[in-house]
This record gives structure tokens, C-alpha cells and sequence, in this order.
């Protein structure tokens, strides 16, 4: 009888333990990990797709405005400059790594921003259906870039937080000592305002390429 008993007791035990286990929230640490990680995968996706679309907006302006070759380096630039940034998820940890990428990726944005407003001072930029079709895709990818930056922090903020409170700041020091703190995306001051662009209007008809006219 007291071996059935105790063979009993165990099998309560086994069956108890993964939820009390559960209820001290072990898997909430590696669940909201992998949660935060999936969304920089997203960030990630999204800065791709934007650099995937400069090589074409760029050769689209040049043959209507080439001679804003500043603005076009310096959108190649910037984009060759976010590129050779390290971007995996390990950088997420690395306050330095991570700030660069940061940077890296608004120095782009900076770039393109000229390239938003071309179009008004080239009416045949603004008429070439190519161009425009860039643009649009340009901006709803801006727009998921912000909304994938979003979601990321909220992700970080309740991984990290997790991290910090009881009862699991008990197993993120114990079994998932690995485990750190994930580094949030900061609105700069630059992203605050929009950036001031001034290009000298060509002259009524003139033709693709041609040069502004020169001051008075």
C-alpha cells in the first residue's frame, strides 16, 4: 500500500511540476526573445526593400535630373554606407553595433529626402510613370519601416522587462544567464523635422537634363 502510494505521489509530481514551472513563467523569457527577434527580422526586411529600390530611383532621376548629381551620390552614398553596416541579430545586444546601424540607416533617410520633392521642380520627372510608381512604393515602405521599428521596441520593452521582474528575473540569472537586455531604436533629432531642400525650378520647357538657370 505505502509503495502505491508513493508511486502515486510521484506521478502527481511529474504531472504538477511542468505546471508550477509554467506558472513561474520559465518560457517567458526565450518566448519573448524569439518574439523580439522576429521582429527585427521584420526591420531588417524592410531596410532591404528600400535599399532593393534605390538603384532604380536613382537611374530614373538621372535621366531627368542629372544635374542634381549631388543629391543622387549622395543617396548612393548613403546607401552603400547602410549596407556595409552589421545587421544580424546579434547586434541587438551590442549597444556600439546596434548604434551604428541606426545611424547608418537614418543617414539614408536623410539622403533620400531630396529626391521626395525632385519631382516639383522637373514636371517631366513628375510625369514619368516609372518614377512615380518608385515613389509610391518608396514611401509605403518608409511607412513600414516606422510601423516594423515600432512593433520591435514593443517586443524589447516586454522582453527586457521580463527580464527584470519576478519571479522570472529568477531563471534569466540562472537557466537563460545568456540571455541580455536588446537594444531600442531612438528618435533622433533630426527625425523631428522634416529637413529643409531647396533646388534651383529649370526654366519653363526645358528639356530632361538640362541645367537651372544661373542667378541673376
Amino acid at each position: 500500500m505505502k509503495t502505491l502510494t508513493q508511486r502515486m505521489a510521484r506521478m502527481a509530481l511529474l504531472l504538477i511540476a511542468p505546471l508550477a514551472l509554467t506558472a513561474c513563467g520559465i518560457n517567458s523569457i526565450p518566448t519573448k526573445e524569439e518574439k523580439a527577434k522576429a521582429q527585427w527580422a521584420e526591420v531588417q526586411n524592410q531596410y532591404q526593400r528600400r535599399a532593393d529600390l534605390i538603384p532604380n530611383l536613382v537611374a530614373t532621376v538621372k535621366g531627368y535630373a542629372a544635374q542634381e548629381s549631388s543629391v543622387l551620390i549622395g543617396v548612393s552614398q548613403a546607401r552603400a554606407g547602410a549596407m556595409q553596416v552589421k545587421s544580424d541579430a546579434s547586434i541587438t545586444t551590442d549597444p556600439a553595433a546596434f548604434q551604428r546601424y541606426a545611424a547608418a540607416q537614418q543617414n539614408l533617410s536623410l539622403a533620400l529626402a531630396p529626391l521626395r520633392v525632385l519631382q516639383e521642380n522637373y514636371p517631366d520627372l513628375k510625369s514619368n510613370e516609372n518614377f512615380m510608381a518608385l515613389q509610391s512604393q518608396l514611401e509605403g515602405t518608409e511607412n513600414r519601416i516606422t510601423i516594423s521599428r515600432r512593433d520591435y521596441n514593443e517586443a524589447v520593452r516586454d522582453f527586457n522587462t521580463t527580464l527584470r521582474t519576478f519571479p522570472q528575473v529568477f531563471w534569466a540569472k540562472t537557466m537563460y544567464s545568456s540571455s541580455r537586455p536588446m537594444q531600442l531604436f531612438q528618435a533622433t533629432a533630426t527625425a523631428q523635422s522634416a529637413p529643409t531642400v531647396d533646388f534651383s525650378a529649370p526654366p519653363p520647357g526645358a528639356a530632361p537634363g538640362s541645367s537651372p538657370p544661373e542667378p541673376k
